[in-house]
């Protein structure tokens, strides 16, 4: 018994020996998985992808015991019963790093079609393992041209076309379709499509998909945007039938200048390949070719950007993209094969969607017309429900603002007719919204409805379109002023950022200018999710530039002249590197690198001794210039050698981060050179300018750019505050300076006088606008008057987000977030608290989790709750009298390995902390 007693015993404590041998060899998986991952430019599970060699990125959940990343682990397989260990694609092993964002990858080459799956696991601060994440996908479009087995079909609208407004052939939108027959089940089906125009598509009379203005606007003679749906659930076995619905769009519409490097008179076309996986294994491809058929006589007679649409009910053709339709009077389609000069690639942003509705707030009727009021100017569709007798047109206009009279203030949408017309085929309520075109407006006016009916405002509505991108920030204060003037932001945003940064999106313009988008990219990073929207772009603007390295006005390429703009052409290197900043994304800054060198190239080419002789578009609209010049009064050569410098500087901290020291040598030399020449040539030895007019915006340049040296800043910086102090203390600075105007003056430490000029009443200022009615940022600062009515000026867009850059100060500094290592690693929470301002507070998602700043003042304390993500830490400025004790979460602070000090001042705390939610009170008088 004894014996038996001790076996047990011994083979229990083997067993157990074994047990625990393997398990410590075998990490324990206890924490909380990561969260929110992506791929690239921040796409989630995406479809049709467009990089083959994309990078990883997630986000440490914000849990207890994870404060920072040691390791990560990285699993990418062809199968999802692959993961996490046999990954047959690519296995990081484990990486002792924190890096948890843009992890490049680095398997096996990645194909077209393909579909691949992947997890990742972290290692927390102190080894320990986390979960393996859910598993993530993303597939692959059609990387290649030579993938493309379908060719480009339409018909010749060009020989019956009529001439436009400016003599440009308007062509009218086609219907196309293809009847085919399956002869199994099908399992998978991939539909890969795109026009040299703008399409929507529909299989067995079911639209796929709710994008709208596809495929969008790039340039076009380089390249053209594919995108990919998966229609597996709209394909039958037996007859199917695919219909395209195709228009003009940006391709060959009505341009401003009509001289675009692509020839625009070229007829609307389509490219379609449908390929289908049976039940069998089997494989079918339907291609757009010979067999389609098409016809221009339905009812969307005319459709244009500029100028609206016309749809006549009459020409409907009821079931066209069904089997059960008779295309017998339908002409044979005209087919062309690929260019091999012009790129197919997968779309790298989202596509265009109605994202907002917008319903009247007020109407008016009068003699069969009635004029509705959204509230919001805004950009979109209308969606109109009305009554209508037979045979009727329904004519539906826009405008921003009303006339003193009440009638529609349309001036300034210039040549664009901006209007729609529906023409009805019976009595009673129809429901038609426009489908390739868009307007800016506030209001809208219908006419010729059935006028024995009463209107009522649920007759319209307003369908808000923008690239399909979520908010990324939000921004809130205790002054009904400011927090407008952050609406009238996020508005103009979403106003124009319809698939490329517009300038403005109502009159007959609507292009990539690239000085508004320089200026404004920042403060979008702020309110929006577009870091994928600016990489699509500058990969537009990379393509558009021409061989002595100018960056065009606009991009795409709408002109056709070819010159650069110094400040506009800047865009180049000050986007990719403002990004840069707010991503901690390297490889954006390897995409666009040779651009900015080539940009910094021309600025050598139109300079003589670093002193700049660019055309330059100046300092665009300041107001009161005293040469009656809309490119006011600040010398085009010290802004031009002001941004020589700065672009050279920029390029040199580029070649810095990618480690290319030659490089960063000859960009730092360049950027000495120039900043002396400008010096020598456009001020004296007491630090003020000297030769050129003097204005706000010349000292801003110098200072912003930091092109003085040291023994002039300060007397450079007096000339400023006593340009400012002639203006009574208001702006007088255009695109170009205003952007700099908040920076310098912060830089300066005159808060106190940044909050005056947001804050002044009287033009100009920000609230000036808000005083007269707007509801989004624009073109002037003067635009409109209640008591002088509109500016005579015909440019006078309503929505127009150049301004809009203010907004950058307004999270960084009345708030309080910034980045102070690239992508947020560091994150600098200094809230400059001021009156007016009894509040303030804003959030941003950051790669690394969402930052918080909200402050308040109560009496004589001030309280400031803080979140720092996963992963980061914080440098926290906190406004006290440090004399007297202050609190953290409800207690009299002490120091922690999560939270210590920094520095103490007399009138601020300075700790450092680590991720974790912070609740701070301090005494501050």
């Amino acid at each position: 018994m004894l014996k038996k007693l001790n076996l047990k015993h011994f083979l229990f404590a083997f067993c157990a020996c074994v047990f625990l041998s393997f398990t410590s060899c075998k990490e324990q998986e206890t924490l909380v998985e990561a969260q929110k991952l992506t791929i690239s430019e921040g796409f989630e599970n995406p479809l049709g992808f467009y990089d083959s060699s994309p990078t990883f990125s997630w986000q440490l959940p914000v849990s207890e015991g994870v404060l920072s990343q040691s390791a990560y682990q990285i699993v990418v397989a062809s199968s999802p019963e692959l993961l996490p260990d046999h990954a047959d694609l690519w296995n990081s092993e484990k990486q002792q790093t924190t890096q948890s964002t843009w992890v490049k990858y680095e398997g096996e080459a990645l194909k077209s079609r393909q579909k691949v799956f992947w997890q990742v696991k972290y290692w927390n601060q102190d080894n320990e393992a986390s979960k393996w994440s859910a598993v993530q996908n993303f597939e692959l479009g059609l990387l290649n041209n030579s993938d493309w087995k379908a060719k480009w079909v339409g018909l010749d609208t060009a020989k019956d076309s009529i001439r436009g407004r400016g003599k440009v052939l308007i062509h009218k939108p086609q219907y196309l379709r293809k009847g085919f027959e399956l002869t199994n089940d099908v399992t998978s089906a991939r539909l890969y499509i795109t026009s040299k125009g703008v399409f929507d598509v529909s299989i067995n009379g079911e639209n796929v998909s709710d994008d709208a203005m596809s495929p969008g606007f790039t340039t076009y003679d380089k390249r053209i945007e594919t995108l990919t749906y998966d229609v597996t659930k709209l394909i039958e076995s037996g007859q199917n039938t695919i219909g395209v619905e195709l228009a003009s769009g940006w391709y060959s519409g009505r341009l401003l200048w009509g001289t675009t490097p692509w020839d625009n008179t070229i007829s609307p076309k389509v490219l379609a390949q449908l390929e289908i996986t049976m039940s069998d294994g089997a494989k079918e491809i339907i291609v757009s070719d010979e067999s389609w058929k098409g016809t221009t006589n339905g009812p969307l007679q005319f459709a244009e950007i500029y100028d609206g649409e016309i749809y006549n009910a009459n020409l409907e053709m009821p079931n066209w993209t069904t089997n059960n339709f008779d295309d017998k009077d339908w002409t044979t389609v005209e087919v062309a094969a690929l260019d091999d000069n012009v790129k197919l690639e997968p779309k790298r942003h989202t596509t265009v969607k109605g994202k907002i509705e917008l319903v009247p707030q007020d109407m008016t009727s009068n003699d069969g017309v009635a004029v509705f009021d959204l509230k919001q100017n805004m950009v979109g569709v209308p969606v109109v429900n009305v009554p209508m007798k037979k045979g009727d047109t329904l004519k539906v206009r826009f405008a921003e603002m009303l006339s003193p009279d009440g009638s529609f203030y349309t001036k300034n949408y210039r040549s664009a007719h901006s209007t729609d017309y529906y023409i009805a085929a019976k009595d009673g309520d129809i429901t038609y919204m426009p489908k390739f075109t868009f307007h800016g407006f506030r209001y809208v006016e219908l006419s010729g409805f059935d006028a024995s009916n009463e209107p009522s405002k649920d007759w319209v509505k307003g369908l808000v379109l923008y690239s399909d991108f979520d908010d990324n920030g939000t921004f809130a204060s205790s002054h009904d002023k400011l927090n407008q003037l952050q609406s009238n932001i996020v508005w103009g945003l979403r106003g124009n950022f319809l698939d490329i940064p517009t300038d403005c999106p109502q009159r007959d313009e609507r292009l990539g200018w690239t000085g508004d988008a320089q200026v404004f990219g920042p403060t979008s990073m702020f309110n929006a999710d577009v870091y994928k929207f600016w990489a699509s772009w500058l990969q537009s603007v990379r393509e558009a530039q021409l061989e002595d390295g100018a960056i065009p006005w606009t991009v795409p390429d709408a002109r056709g002249n070819k010159i650069g703009s110094s400040g506009w052409g800047d865009v180049g290197t000050i986007i990719p590197w403002k990004i840069y900043l707010r991503t901690g994304d390297v490889g954006f800054l390897e995409d666009n690198f040779e651009m900015m060198k080539q940009w910094v190239s021309y600025h050598e080419l139109k300079s003589k001794n670093y002193i700049s002789n660019m055309m330059s578009f100046s300092d665009w609209l300041q107001p009161f210039p005293e040469n009656g010049n809309t490119r006011g009064d600040t010398s085009s050569s010290l802004i031009g050698t002001a941004f020589f410098a700065h672009s050279a500087k920029l390029t040199a901290l580029t070649a810095q981060v990618l480690g290319e020291v030659k490089e960063q040598e000859k960009y730092e030399a360049l950027y000495k050179k120039v900043a002396k020449a400008f010096d020598e040539k456009f001020f004296d030895e007491t630090g003020k300018v000297k030769d050129v007019t003097e204005t706000q915006t010349t000292y801003l340049l110098a200072l912003a750019f930091d092109l003085l040296p040291e023994s002039k800043i300060e007397n450079a910086q007096n000339n400023l505050l006593r340009k400012l102090k002639e203006a009574d203390y208001h702006l007088r600075t255009g695109f170009l300076g205003t952007p700099l105007l908040s920076k310098v003056l912060d830089d300066m430490g005159e808060i106190d006088l940044v909050y005056k000029l947001i804050f002044n009443e009287t033009y100009p200022s920000w609230f000036y606008s808000i005083n007269q009615g707007a509801t989004t940022i624009w073109e002037r600062w003067n635009s409109y008057s209640k008591t002088e009515g509109y500016n005579p000026m015909s440019m006078n867009s309503l929505n127009h987000y150049a301004y809009g850059a203010i907004g950058e100060w307004m999270y960084e500094r009345i708030a309080g977030i910034a980045p102070l290592e690239a992508g947020y690693k560091v994150i600098k929470i200094a809230p400059q608290a001021r009156q007016p301002l009894n509040s303030a507070s804003a959030s941003l998602n950051t790669p690394y989790g969402k930052v918080s700043s909200s402050w308040e003042i109560k009496d004589n304390s001030f309280f400031l709750d803080v979140t720092v993500p996963p992963n980061t830490s914080a440098i926290i400025e906190i406004p006290a009298n440090t004399s007297e004790q202050f609190f953290v979460n409800g207690k009299a602070f002490k120091e922690n390995k999560n939270l210590m000090l920094k520095e103490k001042a007399k009138a601020f705390y300075k700790l450092t902390a680590q991720p974790g939610s912070y609740k701070f009170q301090t005494i501050i008088k």
